[in-house]
């Protein structure tokens, strides 16, 4: 997971960045859990020392809250793109879950370590309020696009919202990156549509 590989498979000591040790960190959390891993499993991990890291980071902690950042920053993201701030709700809501589904896929790793917080440390709860914070905004449109009448009046917009998710984000354990770009766009697409034809009007 780090920059270069030795000829021998064993990762060169000064050949990693932030980015590649992050990469390396996440893989270890989503194995064992972020409370089941040390500062020693990600040392041995990366084939750095543990001062090596502390030179990046503070600690274990801040490596998480870089991890679940990116996956929050692209979740995020999808609420400024012009087709989710134009348009009809309905419309939106698609580009919407469109979207999440592709960065769910393009950023599989981070995603999965996000949806499996618990709340345990301080940047657990944030990572959760801030869930909290996108999945309100995406109930809204969701209410939004059942107002204009968009959408099927006999689903409960939270149920809805719930089910959207739920389907979603089940994505994370099953989903094997490799599938290419036609494969990831057939997923989106897939989820679009059992999910709008269920749900309009």
């Amino acid at each position: 997971m780090v920059d270069q590989i030795r000829s021998t498979g064993s990762p060169r000591r000064d050949a990693y960045t932030a980015d590649s040790l992050l990469a390396v960190t996440v893989r270890v959390f989503n194995e064992r859990g972020y409370d089941g891993t040390s500062m020693e499993d990600l040392s041995r991990a990366a084939g750095i020392s543990k001062s090596s890291i502390y030179h990046h980071v503070r600690g274990k902690e801040e490596l998480l809250r870089r991890a679940v950042g990116r996956a929050l920053d692209g979740l995020f993201g999808i609420l400024e793109e012009p087709g989710a701030v134009s348009g009809p709700a309905v419309a939106r809501l698609e580009h919407v879950v469109r979207r999440m589904t592709q960065v769910l896929v393009a950023e599989l790793p981070y995603v999965t370590l996000l949806l499996r917080v618990r709340g345990n440390t301080g940047t657990e709860q944030w990572a959760l309020a801030r869930r909290r914070e996108f999945d309100h905004r995406v109930a809204g449109l969701f209410a939004a696009a059942a107002a204009e009448g968009d959408l099927r009046a006999d689903v409960e917009p939270r149920l809805g919202t719930r089910l959207l998710f739920g389907m979603i984000n089940s994505i994370v354990e099953w989903y094997h990156p490799g599938q290419g770009a036609d494969g990831e766009r057939a997923l989106a697409d897939a989820v679009v549509r059992i999910a709008f034809d269920g749900l309009r009007a």
